[in-house]
């Protein structure tokens, strides 16, 4: 099971396999040519609660990371999907955030990775 991350802002390439968005939110001046989206699933994103709480502030990361994988729990069928996905090929995980250390799509790849 191979799941990778990715800004949705970086180029797609082949190796990318099936690409998953994990915004609540359409990243901003972005066509959906040029996402090339396999899929958008922005159920399993963070509450709006939480993203705007969190606001990328590294301070409360780790606080975030609870808070998520609690939200996360309400969402077996998407989990599964994401899961099944990556048993037939590489999957990668689609973000908008600058911040490449402290998203959600990290959350989300160590839940997929463990379970």
């Amino acid at each position: 099971m191979t799941i990778k991350l990715k800004r949705v802002y970086d180029t797609p390439e082949k190796a990318d396999g099936t690409r998953i968005l994990v915004d609540r939110l359409w990243p901003r001046g972005l066509t959906k040519e040029k996402a090339a989206l396999d899929l958008w699933l922005k159920e399993i994103a963070p509450s709006t609660e939480l993203r705007k709480w969190f606001g990328h502030d590294p301070k409360k990361w780790t606080e975030f990371r609870r808070r998520y994988r609690a939200e996360l729990k309400s969402h077996p069928d998407e989990l599964k999907m994401i899961k099944s996905k990556a048993k037939e090929g590489t999957v990668t995980l689609l973000y908008g955030a600058r911040d490449q250390e402290h998203n959600e799509a990290i959350v989300l790849k160590q839940l997929l990775d463990r379970s």
